[in-house]
């Protein structure tokens, strides 16, 4: 079995041999950082692995989650991921486009990893395409979505490259959207930002103010984890 076929948490196991997107630490990140306390539904935008349902399922004990996937192989693979938790029972997949995907009832959160490199090249592997490039799913069709599909106190966490994450910052707000909670992700304090995790709420809800913080992932040697990486992924990693 290749040596990446597999990612063990403390209470799941993602396997993602069929996965074009592999677990990464940013995806963990946010799973860790997202906003998902008192909600009683919750959709994944583009699930991929399972990662980003499983880590929400184990930190909101009894939300229902519902998780819209693509890729008819990471379709399966998340439900293989999914069986084999301990939160199978709250976790619903389902093999569609976001843009065609219809529920019966709104969602207090939203959550997703979405394509990004909307202007990059495009890898002549059209799995790769889909998972890292908005060629299947752009920003205002995303936007478009998340509006028909949550609730209208709802609220919904993201994470983009920062600057396709300024450019989708901008978006939501020409489509009334209000950014209230935003973390800058470094590999490391002398290195330059690559992620940006953002929440986002319709302003007459959003009762906080918007707040602002950076984490770095390692110390500066480049090899000790941060303090407080290791603190936000510690009921996650092992090795934590």
């Amino acid at each position: 079995m290749p040596r990446n076929a597999h990612f063990r948490f403390k209470q799941f196991t993602i396997r993602q041999d069929q996965c074009a997107m592999k677990v990464c630490t940013d995806a963990c990140v946010l799973g860790a950082w997202a906003d998902v306390e008192d909600a009683d539904r919750i959709l994944d935008i583009g699930a991929g692995t399972g990662l980003l349902s499983l880590m929400v399922a184990q930190r909101n004990s009894y939300a229902m989650i519902d998780a819209v996937e693509i890729d008819a192989e990471a379709f399966y693979q998340a439900g293989e991921n999914v069986e084999q938790s301990p939160f199978h029972d709250r976790i619903t997949l389902f093999h569609s486009a976001v843009q065609e995907f219809v529920s019966d009832h709104l969602y207090d959160v939203v959550i997703t990893n979405p394509p990004f490199f909307q202007s990059d090249l495009l890898s002549p592997i059209d799995k790769k395409n889909i998972a890292h490039h908005a060629k299947s799913l752009d920003f205002e069709e995303l936007l478009v979505a998340i509006e028909r599909l949550l609730k209208p106190e709802g609220k919904f966490n993201i994470l983009f490259p920062v600057d396709e994450g300024e450019r989708f910052a901008e978006k939501a707000a020409q489509a009334g959207w209000k950014l209230t909670r935003k973390m800058t992700l470094f590999h490391q304090e002398d290195k330059k930002a690559f992620r940006l995790l953002m929440l986002f709420q319709r302003p007459e809800f959003a009762h906080n103010v918007h707040v602002e913080d950076d984490l770095c992932i390692y110390e500066q040697d480049g090899v000790t984890h941060d303090r407080r990486f290791r603190e936000l992924l510690k009921a996650f990693y092992l090795k934590f």
